[in-house]
């Protein structure tokens, strides 16, 4: 070979060597980058790893104190009842029979309360039960004996007495003469216990409805608030309180109050002739029987001045002091009133007639930003003071179906037990098909679970 040969030999191994070179060099290189990956990521996990600890600590340390709280408010868990005492008006019966009716009106009470504990409050532990009323004695006094319940004042006095002395976490408070000092003490007692977390119902009588809604106040907007009221009805509820009573809890104890108040049959002068002792009663001639004065002469005005009204007694005039006693005609009977049904399945969940294919998307969705009252337009009056929501449009009769079925995409709080047959709200998922668990909102969907693929076969009906 010659020497030229020998050098392009030379010259390939040599530009081998050089790619091999390179490539040892890249090689290393890239052994640099990953060890520093690697070094990065062993750095991100094991801060990774002490911040999950610290989480899991945390969480610990937040569950440890969560469960702390829920001791300490199950500790001493209650339920008090607020009762103006103006409009929640014992039962004769036991109004008649002094100290002892009290004890038994106590009882009574209190049985009815633990019913009420065991059906709506099941996860509460034996709460203890409180009962505050607050009354003008005095005017129950005078209301009773006008009203022929009691000639003795002292009664009603005894029965307060033995009322108090039946359970010590029950009272009747005696606020004397004034119009606002039950509605003052209510309120202020109620705003005291609606936010103590011991507190784990909150039972309200008041004797009209604009205490009821004064009283209420947020509670009317919220609905953690609103789960946490009871309406007690004695006085039949207005149409303001019809209105929103789906959205509270109610309690009627017609065998423990009257539905009515006391209404006078005695004139004040012939009730302060009754309460006096017998030995200080002079004997009265025999009263002799005059025919009826003809019908025009009672047009006549009355000379005698008659006294203001109690709280506790209907507005009838009373007798004038010449008469023994006032005779009270009731109303001619009025025809009974169709009774309202709640239209329930085979399994007696509540079904709601609403069929959304039915129904126009476009006008629903303009009804929508017209933000309607649903309480105006669909039960005849809002309660709402302040109603930020319009009462001026005229619904055509299409939009009124429409804007009733708006009203059903709002969950009742009751749910499928729900036994208002007036209730607007919702209690079936309306997008949901029976037998399918699920509707095209997925887990977003307002309503629980347990109302998707409710069956709408109605087969019977809830007469309320």
């Amino acid at each position: 070979m010659t020497t030229s040969t020998y050098l392009d030999r030379y010259r390939s191994l040599a530009y081998a060597e050089q790619k091999k070179n390179l490539l040892i060099e890249e090689l290393l290189q890239r052994v640099a980058q990953l060890e520093d990956a690697y070094e990065q990521e062993k750095l991100d996990h094991n801060r990774e790893k002490r911040f999950n600890r610290e989480i899991q600590v945390h969480e610990m340390e937040l569950m440890e104190q969560l469960s702390r709280f829920q001791l300490s408010t199950n500790r001493k868990p209650y339920i008090i009842a607020l009762l103006d005492g103006s409009g929640i008006i014992f039962q004769d019966e036991f109004l008649k029979k002094g100290g002892q009716g009290g004890k038994l009106a106590a009882q009574k009470l209190h049985q009815e309360l633990e019913v009420f504990v065991a059906n709506q409050l099941p996860s509460a532990r034996s709460p203890k039960v409180l009962v505050r009323m607050y009354v003008n004695v005095k005017g129950l006094n005078e209301a009773c004996v006008r009203g022929g319940i009691t000639t003795d004042p002292a009664l009603l006095e005894d029965f307060t007495r033995g009322f108090n002395s039946g359970y010590p976490s029950f009272d009747i408070v005696d606020i004397g003469a004034g119009t606002d000092s039950a509605h003052d003490k209510i309120a202020e007692a109620f705003e005291l216990n609606l936010y103590n977390c011991h507190c784990h119902q909150l039972l309200l009588g008041c004797a009209d409805e604009k205490s009821f809604f004064q009283i209420l106040g947020d509670s009317l907007h919220d609905k953690d608030l609103m789960g946490r009221v009871t309406l007690i009805e004695a006085l039949p509820f207005g149409e303001n309180l019809n209105a929103v009573r789906a959205s509270f809890r109610t309690m009627s104890c017609s065998e423990i109050f009257r539905e009515s108040k006391i209404c006078p049959i005695w004139s004040p002068w012939k009730a302060a002739v009754a309460t006096q002792p017998r030995s200080l009663l002079t004997p009265s001639p025999k009263l002799e029987t005059k025919p009826s004065p003809p019908r025009a002469s009672l047009t006549r005005t009355s000379t005698s001045v008659s006294a203001p009204l109690s709280p506790y007694t209907s507005s009838s005039r009373p007798s004038s002091p010449e008469e023994e006693f006032q005779v009270v005609r009731g109303k001619a009977a009025a025809a009974p009133a169709r009774p309202k049904v709640v239209e329930r399945n085979k399994f007696g969940q509540r079904v709601d007639r609403l069929d959304l294919k039915n129904i126009n998307q476009q006008e629903m969705n303009r009804l929508k930003k017209l933000k309607l009252c649903n309480f105006y337009y669909l039960q005849g009056e809002c309660p709402v003071d302040d109603c930020q929501h319009d009462h001026s449009h005229k619904l055509t009769r299409n939009e009124h179906v429409i804007l009733a079925a708006i009203a059903r995409m709002i969950p009742c709080r009751y749910g499928l037990e729900c036994d208002e047959p007036e209730c607007t709200y919702g209690h079936r998922c309306p997008y949901s098909e029976p037998g399918e668990r699920e509707c095209h909102w997925g887990s977003s969907c307002r309503f629980d679970p347990a109302s998707h693929g409710i069956d709408t076969t109605i087969v019977k009906v809830t007469k309320i």
